[in-house]
């Protein structure tokens, strides 16, 4: 697809996407996705149209001290952050801007604020470390960065070259909102962006290892509301959301930001959101639509198990994905409110949810089926489709495309990603008859031993059922006589001996509810499992 011509004078990211002949085939079926206008701004679609449609005295954000922003507070504060930028700090369109934070409403400004004034946005997780955050702004060549005033230690250890930090929510004069404060209140004029220039560089979490940077353009951002929210998820503009995953990972960036905005709706922001904290928001703010990863969803049932006071009466759409929703999460969460959890896969590649499972199609064992505005395939070997029932690779296509920021390491992973016009995302899957999608496992989570094939995630929903089990990851383990072994690392409830004895009960536990050689060779407990900031499983810091 040919590229419209740029509104951005720093044509870097432009100049590093893939070639042409390595995108994959991008779709624009449904009719809103068609009809984006050349020169598009996403932030001046999602903040001052949402605001003149649905009235700048609506509230946007909540935070966790109490405070409430309106649409036009808003507005108001993205404009003067967007004229300190251009102004004081000399960002030109197309440059890239580290933001740095937890998620609070100040640091969902800053983001809209960049991308209104045409800066590519490059968030990172308030956890990551001077090294990560080093080769994250290397990487994406950033030179600002915009960092909440209590996260700069690492951020300065860093030591980025050419990187002007400027921190926000602090003292002195040189602080953003001390600037921004000397700024007039008055309407800042959006950047005239190509709806094909790129709005943000999102970085993925690491789960396989090194992070990459995926390059998403202004119209990506309207497409992932325009197909899962609009189409799935369904919010209405009296909607309160709240989640887990931080802003710098898309996951969260939809959730939490895009679709809300889209909707007209509201947003909790909570710079600590785990799982006491989600459950207590839900009652204050009397929360709607909740985004989080399974191993919340769990952790909150064991809370509310414990006697945790909750009130959960303003629920009604729970979105889970980041990681494989097991069927006993869905069933007991279903048990305790009645609400069928709304499951999906995403990837940072494609931006947000493009499978999904929602009200009749929700239900233990199936992510659902390809989100309105995509396409789904199950491939086998030889890249075709495989017949229904038969495992796969899944592929995908839709109005959003992987495009990693080019190097030599990435070239080699958009080939990977990237084959004959589908996005590989790398889960083994099976359709079944009636066109849903049913997850197998990651493909690099196929264990192979003694000629046997064997899906780690099975082995884990067998274990999950099991009282004393908390959390579990199963890996293989090389071994000279069989290949590989299958291993479970597991963390058991306050009490339960981390024993021989209790390793032999949870391989009985498997022993008799699938084939023998399916049954871990090893139990290794841990206090918990690696994760990255979002709560994805790291399973090859297992595997190392």
């Amino acid at each position: 697809m040919e590229l419209t011509p740029s509104g951005h004078v720093d044509a870097f990211a432009r100049e590093r996407l893939p070639p042409a002949s390595q995108w994959p085939r991008l779709l624009f079926d449904l009719p809103e996705l068609a009809a984006y206008p050349a020169r598009l701004n996403c932030a001046a679609e999602l903040l001052d149209r949402t605001a003149r449609r649905f009235g700048a005295g609506r509230p946007a954000f909540h935070d966790g001290e109490g405070g409430t922003w309106s649409y036009g507070e808003l507005c108001e504060r993205v404009d003067r952050i967007a004229a300190v930028l251009t102004g004081d700090l000399g960002l030109r369109s197309g440059n890239r801007v580290l933001l740095r934070g937890p998620t609070t409403p100040w640091l969902a400004a800053c983001w809209l604020a960049v991308v209104k004034a045409g800066g590519i946005a490059v968030a990172v997780p308030a956890q990551q470390r001077a090294a990560e955050l080093a080769a994250v702004a290397e990487a994406a060549a950033c030179s600002l960065a915009l960092c909440d005033a209590g996260a700069l230690d690492e951020l300065r250890a860093a030591r980025v070259p050419g990187l002007a930090v400027v921190p926000y929510g602090g003292e002195g004069p040189g602080d953003l909102l001390a600037l921004a404060a000397r700024r007039p209140a008055r309407p800042f004029p959006a950047a005239d962006t190509a709806a094909d220039d790129v709005a943000l560089i999102a970085f993925t979490s690491g789960t396989t290892g090194r992070p990459k940077g995926c390059v998403h353009f202004h119209r990506d951002v309207l497409a992932a509301a325009d197909t899962f929210s609009a189409h799935v998820l369904r919010p209405r503009p009296d909607d309160v959301f709240a989640g887990s995953p931080p802003l710098a990972f898309t996951f969260g960036l939809g959730g939490l930001l895009v679709f809300p905005l889209r909707a007209g709706a509201a947003a909790v922001l909570l710079d600590r959101a785990g799982p006491q904290q989600l459950l207590a928001a839900i009652g204050r703010h009397r929360v709607s639509v909740l985004f989080t990863a399974p191993t919340a969803y769990k952790a909150m049932l064991d809370l509310l198990d414990g006697g945790s006071p909750a009130d959960l009466s303003s629920l009604r759409r729970c979105v889970s994905a980041g990681e494989h929703l097991p069927d006993a999460v869905w069933t007991a969460w279903y048990a305790r409110t009645g609400l069928r959890l709304v499951n999906g896969i995403g990837a940072t590649e494609l931006l947000h949810i493009f499978v999904a499972a929602a009200d009749a199609d929700s239900g233990p064992g199936t992510t659902g089926r390809p989100v309105p505005g995509w396409r789904a395939a199950v491939l086998g070997p030889d890249g075709r489709p495989v017949p229904d029932g038969r495992e796969g690779l899944l592929a995908v296509r839709g109005p959003i495309g992987c495009r990693y920021l080019t190097g030599p390491r990435e070239t080699e992973q958009q080939t990977a990603y990237v084959r004959d016009g589908w996005n590989i995302t790398g889960d083994r899957y099976v359709r079944e008859p009636d066109g849903r999608f049913r997850y197998v496992s990651r493909a690099d989570d196929m264990i192979v031993s003694a000629g046997y094939t064997i899906a780690g995630p099975q082995v884990e929903e067998v274990l999950l059922a099991h009282p004393d089990v908390v959390e579990t990851a199963v890996v293989g383990r090389p071994d000279p006589l069989r290949g590989q072994v299958v291993v479970a690392y597991a963390v058991v409830r306050e009490g339960v001996p981390r024993d021989p004895a209790t390793a032999a009960a949870l391989r009985a536990f498997v022993r008799a509810r699938l084939a023998p050689y399916k049954s871990p060779r090893a139990v290794v407990f841990l206090d918990a499992l690696p994760r990255t900031a979002t709560g994805k499983l790291q399973r090859h810091r297992l595997r190392g």
